[in-house]
C-alpha cells in the first residue's frame, strides 16, 4: 500500500484534533476576492500560497467584521502596517506554535492602527499580495474543501465576539522584490 504524501497527512492531523495556531510561510500563488451568493457577505480576501511539501494553502484574510455589522456595531477593521527590510527570502514552511499575542509586538514595534472600510482594505490587500514574492501567515490552520489558515487577526474580546482569546493574535507578512516587507495587524472594533 502507497504511504501517504504530507498533504494527505496533514489533512487527517487537522480534521482529528483541535485547531492549531500556525506560522506558514509560502510563494505566493494566487490572490482573489471572495465569492458568496450575497455578496455583502463576501468578507475575504485569499492568498493562495505553494508550501511544499503541502501543497497549496488558502490564507483568508477579512475585509470588515460581519458579526459587527450584524450587531450594529462599526464594521470596519483598524489595520497597523510595520515596514522593515529584509536580506534573505525566507524558505517556505508550515509550523505549529504555541501562540502569538499583539500586546508583545506592540511593546517593541511602533504600530500605528488605521480604519479601513471594506472596498478600500480589499483593495490595498490584493495590490499588496500581488506585489509579494513570499508571505509569513499566522493563524489557525483548517481543512474544508481545501487547506487553509484563517483567523488571521486579534482574537481578543470585541464589540460583538464576548470570547477574549490571548495569544492566538494571527498576522501577516508581506515580502516584495525590493527587499524590503510589511507586517500587517489587524484589529476589530472594540478589541484593545
Amino acid at each position: 500500500m502507497a504511504k501517504p504524501d504530507a498533504r494527505t497527512l496533514l489533512f487527517e492531523r487537522i480534521r482529528s484534533r483541535p485547531a492549531k495556531f500556525v506560522h506558514v510561510c509560502g510563494v505566493p500563488y494566487a490572490v482573489t476576492h471572495e465569492t458568496a451568493e450575497n455578496p455583502d457577505d463576501a468578507d475575504h480576501i485569499h492568498l493562495t500560497l505553494e508550501v511544499p511539501p503541502y501543497g497549496r494553502l488558502r490564507a483568508a484574510v477579512n475585509t470588515f467584521s460581519r458579526l459587527n455589522r450584524a450587531a450594529g456595531f462599526d464594521a470596519r477593521i483598524r489595520v497597523g502596517i510595520v515596514s522593515s527590510t529584509y536580506e534573505k527570502r525566507p524558505e517556505p514552511s508550515l509550523e505549529e506554535l504555541p501562540g502569538q499575542d499583539y500586546t508583545q509586538l506592540e511593546a517593541i514595534l511602533p504600530i500605528t492602527y488605521e480604519h479601513y472600510d471594506r472596498e478600500p482594505l480589499a483593495e490595498l490587500l490584493m495590490e499588496k499580495m500581488k506585489r509579494a514574492i513570499r508571505a509569513d501567515v499566522w493563524g489557525e490552520l483548517y481543512a474544508r474543501d481545501h487547506l487553509g489558515i484563517h483567523q488571521i487577526h486579534s482574537r481578543r474580546a470585541s464589540c460583538a465576539v464576548p470570547l477574549d482569546l490571548h495569544n492566538r493574535d494571527g498576522a501577516l507578512q508581506l515580502y516584495y522584490p525590493d527587499n524590503t516587507c510589511e507586517l500587517l495587524l489587524f484589529k476589530f472594533c472594540g478589541q484593545p
